[in-house]
């Protein structure tokens, strides 16, 4: 299985509608990318980053694949689209991370 990870990292002026991430960008990722073999998604919302120190990361989306081929046709197919919603709902530039999960 692959997980890509989308960080939303926190800084100052920091903007993020958790909303609109939540309910309509979401919607839009599984509507698209499901016919690609998308599993589900998850969202997290940072809270901390232990003790008294804020959170890296003021949002981290995750969105599991069957396989790393349907992930990246997927991606290469209807990523632009999904990546021109990101200011409607954020001023923040994220960092992606793929992962092949292990367990």
């Amino acid at each position: 299985m692959i997980k890509m990870s989308v960080m939303y990292p926190d800084k100052d002026g920091a903007e993020f509608d958790f909303d609109y991430y939540k309910t309509t960008h979401m919607a839009l990722v599984q509507k698209h990318l499901k016919p690609f073999g998308l599993v589900k998604t998850s969202v997290d919302k940072g809270i901390s980053g232990g003790g008294d120190q804020p959170a890296p990361f003021i949002c981290i989306g995750h969105v599991y694949f069957e396989d790393r081929e349907g992930f990246e046709k997927g991606m290469a197919e209807v990523g632009h689209f999904l990546r021109g919603d990101v200011l409607n709902f954020t001023n923040i530039t994220p960092t992606r991370q793929i992962s092949e999960i292990l367990d």
